[in-house]
């Protein structure tokens, strides 16, 4: 069964020594550095010991490395966008790795361990993260305290002595 699809539309190649050539446009695709078009490009290759026309298939950036040819409708071109951000993101920026982490002192005193968070400086590499439930068990623990550098008090605080903490005199 013929393949009958309609042609990708034609697109002017640039070539990274400068020659235009002209190609067909299969996709678009938009990435945080900008777009990206999928395009063929005539060529040959060896086919049962005989040198036939071919495409060559490649994704290259544009507008740098493609043109738009004068009355040819890029609408039908699928495009993938990328997903907008969200008004909360950028107002809050990237969100930290969630987890604490439990760094032991080794202590036999008092100060048998502090919980961080994960990305915490003073969190030990490799240690097993902790879940919310977990790190305020931890952190209830007889010698063990929250790091106020790095916010893992901040978070567990309210927590583990409720929210209203600091609010009624206390």
């Amino acid at each position: 069964m013929a393949d009958t699809s309609p042609e990708p539309p034609l697109i002017t190649v640039v070539l990274p020594d400068e020659q235009e050539v002209t190609g067909r446009l299969h996709e678009r695709r938009q990435t945080p550095e900008g777009w990206l078009y999928k395009v063929s490009v005539p060529a040959w290759k060896v086919q049962d010991g005989k040198v036939v026309p071919s495409w060559y298939t490649v994704w290259v950036q544009a507008p740098a490395h493609v043109k738009a040819v004068k009355g040819v409708s890029y609408k039908a071109v699928p495009t993938t966008y990328l997903e907008p951000r969200s008004p909360v993101k950028q107002t809050l920026g990237p969100r930290r790795e969630s987890g604490w982490v439990l760094a032991k002192t080794g202590d036999r005193g008092p100060d048998r361990g502090v919980v961080h968070t994960v990305d915490c400086e003073e969190a030990p590499a490799g240690a097993p993260v902790l879940t919310w439930e977990r790190a305020l068990d931890t952190a209830e623990q007889q010698g063990v305290r929250l790091c106020p550098l790095c916010g893992a008090a901040a978070e567990l605080d309210p927590l583990i002595k409720g929210f209203d903490h600091g609010f009624s005199g206390e």
